[in-house]
C-alpha cells in the first residue's frame, strides 16, 4: 500500500498537484488519469522516489520514502518497486535475457515470464532487434520476474495493439490478485475502466501574469 499526505507538486511556474492525500491499497490497480501534462508521470515518479515532492509525505510499505537518502531511495527500488517505463529503460545492445537477468537469475522464471507476454524463446534476441510493443512486453515480462509489492507503470499499453493491450491488462490483473499494490498512469480509457480505483488530476494551474 501506498499513502500519499498533503502532496504538493510544482514544476517550475506550474503547480501539478495540491494537497494529495490519497491511499493506493494493495491487492487492486489505481488508474492515474488526466489531461496530458497533469503531472501523471511526475507523481508516478514521486512514489517511485525517482522525484521528490514540494512537500507532504508518502509513506509506501509502511515507510516514509520522501525523507530516504539516495542509497536508501535506491534501496527501496530494488527491494520493492517494479517500474513499467513509458520509454521501456531496456538495455538496447544486450539480450532479453540479460535485460531480464537485472532482476531475477533463475532462468525458469525468465521463461515463464517470457511465456506470460507472449514471448517464449525470446531469451537470445538482442533488445534493438525488436519492436516497440515487443519492446514493451519485454520490460512487462521484467515486472513479472521480479514479482514485486509495489508496481508503477507509466502508460503501459501505449505501444501495444489492442490484442496485446488486453493482456496487459491481464497480466497487471493477475499481480494485483496476488496482493501488488498496482498504479497505472494511462490515457487509455479500457485499461482505466479496468482498474478498482481512480485517481483524476486536474490541468496543472499557473500564477496570474501581472
Amino acid at each position: 500500500m501506498i499513502t500519499t499526505d498533503a502532496v504538493r507538486i510544482t514544476r517550475g511556474a506550474r503547480t501539478l498537484i495540491t494537497e494529495l492525500t490519497h491511499t493506493f491499497p494493495a491487492g487492486a490497480i489505481t488508474a492515474i488519469t488526466g489531461p496530458s501534462g497533469c503531472g501523471k508521470t511526475t507523481l508516478l515518479n514521486c512514489l517511485g522516489t525517482l522525484e521528490r515532492v514540494d512537500s507532504g509525505r508518502i509513506t509506501a510499505c509502511g515507510r516514509d520514502i520522501t525523507r530516504l537518502s539516495r542509497r536508501g531511495a535506491a534501496a527501496y527500488r530494488r527491494s520493492s518497486l517494479g517500474y513499467l517505463f513509458q520509454d521501456f529503460a531496456l538495455i538496447d545492445t544486450a539480450t532479453v535475457e540479460t535485460n531480464l537477468r537485472l532482476v531475477s537469475r533463475d532462468r525458469s522464471t525468465i521463461a515463464a515470464a517470457l511465456a506470460a507476454v507472449g514471448l517464449a524463446g525470446y531469451e537470445r534476441r538482442t533488445i534493438g532487434e525488436l519492436s516497440g510493443g515487443e519492446q514493451q512486453r519485454v520490460a512487462m515480462a521484467r515486472v513479472i520476474a521480479k514479482n514485486p509489492p509495489i508496481v508503477l507503470c507509466d502508460e503501459p499499453t501505449a505501444a501495444l495493439d489492442s490484442g496485446n493491450a488486453h493482456t496487459i491488462g491481464d497480466l497487471l490483473a493477475g499481480l494485483a490478485d496476488d496482493g501488488a499494490c498496482v498504479i497505472v498512469a494511462t490515457h487509455d480509457s479500457t485499461l482505466a475502466a479496468r482498474a478498482d480505483h481512480r485517481l483524476t488530476l486536474d490541468a496543472p494551474s499557473t500564477p496570474p501574469v501581472r
